[in-house]
């Protein structure tokens, strides 16, 4: 079946406008056709000069640029599996993740290049490096020379059921888990997009999300198919944001919502700057209330969306819609309604469907959900129970249908938009000499939403230093991972039945008097 591919998306917008302005990045400038021309001969190159095939998986290590747009369009167009690569990993975690996924040909800029050397080495199916842009780095190939190179050919049009992204993410074991995600998974998640958000033809849309993040990918993929403009930045820093929407009459973005807080407490923020803005969503974590205060009344007239969701849905599940936000009160602090085509029930632990107000996990059953975590079927078995996906989230559903999130069955902490598994950190700190117990939890923390933090029990006769614990944790995770705060204790951390440590006990103090614990 071929009905929900990429192509049918992508193609027919280079015949329908191609003198229309398509993509902006910095001095690049691309019309539909002339960035329509540069996908299909990079898909070309990929197939010819590099070897890939539609199954091959191509990782993607670099800040955001037209050149990694046009990467994820040719990996949709059916030139292989893109695996792109959160830039904030540590080389070890980098390597895990090359090797378990047969990355066979990375691309990378300069910036990135000495963190692929480091990770390089224990990487044996990797054959290509690919440098992106300018700048002195180990390459086997020049980007803009597989271009130049190639000729602009449509490749075969992939099934609906063909992979198309492989996105790692944490894991519940301490090793990152890749999740694989179809055309099909992936176009229904669009359409889910274009339906709630209603995205069009004259909106500009901003690219400042990491392009590594699963957020990220409707603004990329839908941008291009509706004919709108994108404007790239190579990374997120206020001063550019607000820089790049006054410029360039930028309409529609997606933020994260330390990103919000962070850019209107920027020295050049000034309301009248980002006029042009119409809409914006927010998502990854629920947003602080002052914040959200502040936000609906600098810019009563914009149109604010939260999605809730997860990379293992491609990304969306819920969407807390404008009008929603202009009724406030209580549905401010819920995750919003299911988006056409998703269906949320409330479980118990043995899978029973709770009533309407009573707490339990929050499952869901959606056609833009993952195919599987890569080559983990008791991962995956595991998540996918009885027709369900169980996303490791506490929550419940309201009489009118909306989602309110309480608190987390994974141990998993959501710091500045960013997953982290507990067993990750601990995994890097229980490896100290002078530890004997490690828990880690996620406290409130205005600017992150949640940050890390270590309770260690040292062992006996030993005194490590709180910066010894930091800094031996960050030589193998990556920094966001990295706690923000550590307490030594002398009393035994509290376990359960099954000698797990009882992580809702050592949380209760720093989210006392909260409606839920989890931000």
């Amino acid at each position: 079946m071929k009905e929900l591919v990429y192509h049918r998306l992508f193609l027919p917008a280079l015949e329908r406008d191609p003198s229309r302005t398509c993509l902006i990045d910095g001095e690049h400038r691309a019309s539909v056709s002339e960035h329509g021309e540069r996908v299909l001969r990079l898909a070309s190159a990929m197939a010819g000069e590099l070897g890939l095939r539609p199954d091959s998986r191509f990782a993607v290590l670099a800040a955001n640029s037209h050149r990694f747009v046009e990467l994820y369009h040719a990996g949709f167009l059916g030139a292989g599996i893109i695996n792109p690569l959160n830039l904030r990993l540590a080389p070890t975690e980098l390597a895990y993740i090359l090797e378990n996924s047969g990355t066979e040909t990375v691309f990378v800029d300069a910036t990135f290049s000495p963190l692929l050397e480091q990770a390089r080495g224990d990487a044996s199916g990797l054959r290509n490096v690919v440098l992106l842009g300018d700048g002195d780095a180990p390459c086997d190939a020049s980007y803009e020379d597989l271009i130049a190179s190639a000729t602009p050919d449509i490749p075969p049009e992939p099934d609906e059921s063909a992979p198309a992204v492989l996105m790692y993410t944490g894991g519940t074991t301490g090793l990152p888990k890749g999740v694989l995600c179809s055309q099909r998974a992936e176009m229904l998640n669009l359409y889910h997009i274009g339906m709630s958000f209603r995205i069009e033809q004259h909106d500009v849309y901003l690219a400042q999300t990491p392009m590594f993040h699963a957020a990220s990918l409707g603004g990329l993929l839908s941008t291009p198919a509706i004919l709108g403009t994108m404007v790239v930045i190579p990374f997120f820093e206020p001063g550019s944001v607000i820089h790049a929407i006054e410029t360039h009459g930028v309409t529609f973005t997606v933020m994260v919502p330390t990103m919000i807080g962070l850019t209107m407490d920027h020295p050049d923020f000034d309301a009248g700057r980002l006029q042009s803005l119409t809409k914006l969503a927010y998502g990854a974590s629920p947003m602080p209330e002052a914040v959200l205060d502040r936000l609906l009344t600098t810019f009563p007239h914009l149109d604010l969306y939260q999605a809730y969701g997860m990379t293992e849905a491609s990304v969306v599940l819920t969407i807390l819609s404008p009008a929603d936000h202009r009724e406030g009160g209580a549905l401010l602090r819920s995750a919003g309604r299911p988006v056409p085509g998703a269906q949320i029930t409330i479980r118990d632990a043995a899978g029973n469907t709770l009533p309407i107000g009573e707490e339990g996990e929050v499952c869901a059953r959606a056609g833009n959900l993952m195919d599987e975590y890569w080559e983990n079927p008791a991962a995956t078995e595991e998540v996918f129970r009885d027709g369900w996906y169980h996303t490791g989230d506490m929550g419940r559903v309201d009489a009118r249908g909306y989602l309110h999130l309480v608190d987390r069955v994974k141990d998993m902490i959501v710091t500045g938009g960013e997953n982290v598994y507990s067993i990750e950190v601990e995994n890097a700190i229980s490896t100290h000499p002078d530890v004997a117990q490690v828990a880690v939890i996620g406290i409130p923390d205005e600017k992150w939403g949640e940050a890390v933090h270590a309770i260690v029990v040292p062992r006996p006769g030993t005194e490590p230093t709180t910066d010894e614990i930091v800094d031996w944790a960050r030589k193998t995770i990556a920094g966001y991972k990295v706690p923000k705060s550590v307490e030594l204790r002398t009393e035994p951390i509290p376990l359960s039945g099954a000698l797990k440590p009882l992580k809702r006990e050592l949380r209760k103090p720093y989210w006392e008097g909260r409606e839920r614990a989890v931000n």
